[in-house]
């Protein structure tokens, strides 16, 4: 491998605590909404298109609607993640220092323009990555993103570390190594290769 490209949600950090808050704030205090979000449910969504998470969470209200009050739940989320950082996993600034000193280090996520943004000022780990894309930015698959991301950056041999089956099926799609976080969110049965914590990664090699 050549290269590293993370995803961000159940790999990086888990900001679903922080989200739920904010979403259902946000809905109930502003669009009157009688609904309330929590981080277990938010687990089972994340790693999937605002558009797609947007569908089941307001499945009674028309695409334009969905679409408004996902918005508004993101502008919501990315003020509160600004106050505080989320949860980031163990050690993760650890292996990062370690990792960019070898390899170039990438983002890739499903996640709405200005979240990769929002994580890389409020956990202060900017510095370690290279460059970053995201559906919001694009509007594509994060497979299609993942090989845009290689195309730009020249990478011959990327590897791509994530926590769900979406992510697995965007590595296949790019036709890149799939290392599984399985401290994440997701299940994946056959990654190229597992980690049980973000040091693991320093003992990879693909």
């Amino acid at each position: 491998m050549d290269s590293i490209i993370f995803d961000v949600d159940g790999t990086l950090w888990d900001s679903t605590e922080s989200v739920a808050q904010s979403w259902t704030a946000y809905l109930q205090e502003k669009e009157h909404m009688d609904i309330t979000l929590t981080s277990a449910r938010l687990m089972t969504l994340f790693g999937q298109t605002l558009s797609d998470i947007a569908r089941q969470i307001f499945p009674d209200c028309s695409e334009a609607e969905q679409l408004r009050l996902i918005d508004g739940c993101c502008q919501a989320e990315h003020e509160a993640l600004l106050k505080k950082c989320a949860p980031l996993y163990e050690d993760l600034e650890k292996m990062l220092q370690i990792m960019y000193k070898k390899y170039p280090l990438y983002i890739v996520s499903n996640s709405q323009s200005g979240y990769i943004e929002v994580f890389l000022q409020t956990s202060g780990l900017e510095k370690y990555f290279k460059g970053h894309l995201c559906n919001g930015d694009t509007g594509l698959d994060k497979g299609s993103n993942i090989r845009k991301l290689a195309d730009t950056y020249d990478l011959k041999s990327p590897v791509y570390v994530g926590d769900t089956f979406g992510d697995y099926q965007g590595c296949q799609k790019a036709n890149v190594p799939f290392i599984f976080a399985e401290y994440g969110f997701g299940e994946v049965p056959k990654p190229d290769a597992r980690i049980c914590k973000p040091m693991d990664l320093v003992n990879i090699s693909l």
